[in-house]
Protein backbone atom coordinates (compact mmCIF):
# COMPACT_ATOMS: atom_id res chain seq x y z
CA UNK A 1 0.00 0.00 0.00
CA UNK A 2 1.10 3.35 -1.01
CA UNK A 3 2.35 5.96 1.90
CA UNK A 4 -0.53 8.53 0.42
CA UNK A 5 -2.97 5.60 0.66
CA UNK A 6 -2.39 4.39 4.19
CA UNK A 7 -2.65 8.51 5.24
CA UNK A 8 -5.85 8.43 3.53
CA UNK A 9 -7.04 5.50 5.24
CA UNK A 10 -6.17 6.69 8.57
CA UNK A 11 -7.49 10.08 7.25
CA UNK A 12 -11.24 8.01 6.79
CA UNK A 13 -10.67 6.00 10.02
CA UNK A 14 -10.12 9.37 11.98
CA UNK A 15 -12.97 10.77 10.43
CA UNK A 16 -15.54 8.52 10.89
CA UNK A 17 -14.85 8.12 14.88
CA UNK A 18 -15.03 12.27 14.90
CA UNK A 19 -18.68 11.83 12.63
CA UNK A 20 -20.04 9.27 15.10
CA UNK A 21 -19.79 12.14 17.82
CA UNK A 22 -21.23 14.85 15.57
CA UNK A 23 -24.20 16.08 17.05
CA UNK A 24 -26.57 18.42 15.02
CA UNK A 25 -30.45 18.90 13.92
CA UNK A 26 -31.33 17.24 10.56
CA UNK A 27 -33.76 19.64 8.87
CA UNK A 28 -34.77 19.53 5.06
CA UNK A 29 -34.75 22.71 3.35
CA UNK A 30 -36.13 23.76 0.06
CA UNK A 31 -34.51 26.93 -1.51
CA UNK A 32 -37.31 29.21 -0.46
CA UNK A 33 -36.92 28.21 3.44
CA UNK A 34 -33.08 28.18 3.53
CA UNK A 35 -31.68 31.51 4.64
CA UNK A 36 -28.03 30.33 5.11
CA UNK A 37 -25.49 28.60 2.49
CA UNK A 38 -22.03 27.51 2.50
CA UNK A 39 -20.31 25.98 -0.61
CA UNK A 40 -17.64 23.80 -0.52
CA UNK A 41 -15.67 23.31 -4.28
CA UNK A 42 -12.22 22.66 -5.67
CA UNK A 43 -11.08 25.95 -6.85
CA UNK A 44 -8.39 25.15 -9.23
CA UNK A 45 -10.37 25.86 -12.77
CA UNK A 46 -11.42 29.55 -13.09
CA UNK A 47 -14.53 28.02 -15.30
CA UNK A 48 -15.90 26.08 -12.21
CA UNK A 49 -15.06 29.69 -9.94
CA UNK A 50 -16.83 31.43 -12.56
CA UNK A 51 -19.68 29.03 -12.19
CA UNK A 52 -19.91 29.71 -8.23
CA UNK A 53 -19.68 33.10 -8.64
CA UNK A 54 -22.43 33.11 -11.11
CA UNK A 55 -24.93 31.22 -8.50
CA UNK A 56 -23.76 32.79 -5.42
CA UNK A 57 -25.19 36.16 -7.34
CA UNK A 58 -27.79 33.90 -7.68
CA UNK A 59 -28.54 33.19 -3.78
CA UNK A 60 -28.09 36.69 -2.80
CA UNK A 61 -30.40 37.71 -5.56
CA UNK A 62 -32.75 35.67 -3.30
CA UNK A 63 -31.96 37.60 -0.09
CA UNK A 64 -29.69 34.32 1.46
CA UNK A 65 -26.64 34.61 3.54
CA UNK A 66 -23.87 32.24 1.37
CA UNK A 67 -20.17 31.91 2.47
CA UNK A 68 -18.13 29.84 -0.20
CA UNK A 69 -15.25 27.62 0.85
CA UNK A 70 -12.89 27.01 -2.18
CA UNK A 71 -9.96 24.32 -2.27
CA UNK A 72 -6.83 24.29 -4.07
CA UNK A 73 -5.29 20.72 -4.60
CA UNK A 74 -1.78 22.53 -5.45
CA UNK A 75 0.42 24.58 -2.96
CA UNK A 76 -0.10 27.68 -4.71
CA UNK A 77 -3.45 29.46 -5.76
CA UNK A 78 -4.18 30.65 -9.18
CA UNK A 79 -4.37 33.96 -9.68
CA UNK A 80 -7.96 35.92 -9.76
CA UNK A 81 -10.57 38.50 -8.27
CA UNK A 82 -13.31 37.47 -5.80
CA UNK A 83 -14.95 39.20 -3.17
CA UNK A 84 -12.87 37.97 0.18
CA UNK A 85 -15.89 38.50 2.47
CA UNK A 86 -17.54 35.77 1.07
CA UNK A 87 -14.70 33.34 -0.01
CA UNK A 88 -12.24 31.92 1.56
CA UNK A 89 -9.82 29.46 -0.25
CA UNK A 90 -7.20 27.01 1.39
CA UNK A 91 -4.75 25.00 -0.30
CA UNK A 92 -2.84 21.42 0.13
CA UNK A 93 -0.28 23.55 1.95
CA UNK A 94 -2.80 23.61 4.91
CA UNK A 95 -3.33 20.09 5.68
CA UNK A 96 -1.90 17.82 8.25
CA UNK A 97 -0.30 14.24 7.07
CA UNK A 98 -3.64 12.89 7.03
CA UNK A 99 -5.31 15.04 4.67
CA UNK A 100 -7.32 17.29 7.47
CA UNK A 101 -7.83 20.75 7.06
CA UNK A 102 -5.87 22.85 9.24
CA UNK A 103 -6.93 26.32 8.02
CA UNK A 104 -7.22 28.86 11.14
CA UNK A 105 -11.54 29.48 10.33
CA UNK A 106 -11.63 25.84 10.12
CA UNK A 107 -13.32 26.16 13.96
CA UNK A 108 -15.48 28.67 13.33
CA UNK A 109 -17.00 26.91 10.20
CA UNK A 110 -17.35 23.92 11.86
CA UNK A 111 -19.27 26.04 14.68
CA UNK A 112 -21.41 27.48 12.39
CA UNK A 113 -24.84 26.32 11.70
CA UNK A 114 -26.18 26.74 8.17
CA UNK A 115 -29.47 26.27 6.87
CA UNK A 116 -28.08 24.32 3.91
CA UNK A 117 -24.29 23.00 2.84
CA UNK A 118 -23.54 22.46 -0.74
CA UNK A 119 -20.57 20.08 -1.18
CA UNK A 120 -19.47 20.48 -5.20
CA UNK A 121 -16.74 18.22 -4.15
CA UNK A 122 -16.39 16.89 -7.72
CA UNK A 123 -13.08 15.73 -7.59
CA UNK A 124 -13.63 13.75 -3.88
CA UNK A 125 -11.05 15.86 -2.07
CA UNK A 126 -10.54 14.31 0.99
CA UNK A 127 -10.10 18.09 3.01
CA UNK A 128 -13.92 18.72 1.25
CA UNK A 129 -15.31 15.49 2.84
CA UNK A 130 -13.58 16.43 6.11
CA UNK A 131 -15.64 19.39 6.12
CA UNK A 132 -18.62 18.40 4.70
CA UNK A 133 -18.75 15.34 7.05
CA UNK A 134 -18.13 17.73 10.28
CA UNK A 135 -20.18 20.30 9.77
CA UNK A 136 -23.38 21.12 11.86
CA UNK A 137 -25.23 22.63 8.72
CA UNK A 138 -28.72 21.39 9.25
CA UNK A 139 -28.96 20.37 5.43
CA UNK A 140 -26.13 18.63 3.35
CA UNK A 141 -26.69 18.21 0.24
CA UNK A 142 -23.38 16.40 -2.43
CA UNK A 143 -22.39 14.28 -4.91
CA UNK A 144 -24.13 10.61 -4.47
CA UNK A 145 -20.99 7.71 -3.65
CA UNK A 146 -20.71 5.23 -1.16
CA UNK A 147 -18.36 6.69 1.08
CA UNK A 148 -20.73 9.58 1.12
CA UNK A 149 -23.88 8.15 2.33
CA UNK A 150 -23.47 8.50 5.98
CA UNK A 151 -22.44 12.53 5.15
CA UNK A 152 -25.15 14.08 3.13
CA UNK A 153 -29.04 14.23 3.66
CA UNK A 154 -29.26 14.48 -0.17
CA UNK A 155 -27.03 12.70 -2.41
CA UNK A 156 -27.69 13.59 -6.17
CA UNK A 157 -26.07 10.68 -8.79
CA UNK A 158 -24.20 12.47 -11.64
CA UNK A 159 -22.75 9.70 -13.03
CA UNK A 160 -24.57 9.38 -16.43
CA UNK A 161 -23.71 13.54 -17.32
CA UNK A 162 -20.33 14.12 -14.89
CA UNK A 163 -19.25 17.43 -15.09
CA UNK A 164 -19.22 20.00 -12.07
CA UNK A 165 -21.87 22.35 -14.07
CA UNK A 166 -23.79 19.48 -14.30
CA UNK A 167 -23.79 18.71 -10.48
CA UNK A 168 -25.01 22.40 -9.84
CA UNK A 169 -28.08 22.34 -11.74
CA UNK A 170 -29.02 19.17 -10.04
CA UNK A 171 -28.29 20.58 -6.66
CA UNK A 172 -30.44 23.40 -7.86
CA UNK A 173 -33.02 21.84 -9.48
CA UNK A 174 -33.58 19.00 -5.87
CA UNK A 175 -33.56 22.27 -3.75
CA UNK A 176 -36.50 24.21 -5.71
CA UNK A 177 -38.24 20.95 -5.37
CA UNK A 178 -37.68 19.39 -1.97
CA UNK A 179 -39.90 19.81 0.85
CA UNK A 180 -42.89 21.95 -0.88
CA UNK A 181 -45.32 23.23 1.44
CA UNK A 182 -48.98 22.99 0.04
CA UNK A 183 -50.12 26.61 -0.72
Amino acid sequence: MAFESLRRVFGDYLLNKEVANLKRSKTAFNMSEAKSFVILFEASKLEDIDLIKKYVNYLKGLKKKVHVIGYFSSPFPPDFTYPKLDYEFFSVKELNWYFKPLTTSLGTFLAEEFDVLIDLNFEDHFPLKYMSALSKARFKVGKFSNGNQSIYDLLIDIEAKKSFKYLLQQVDIYLEMINKKAA
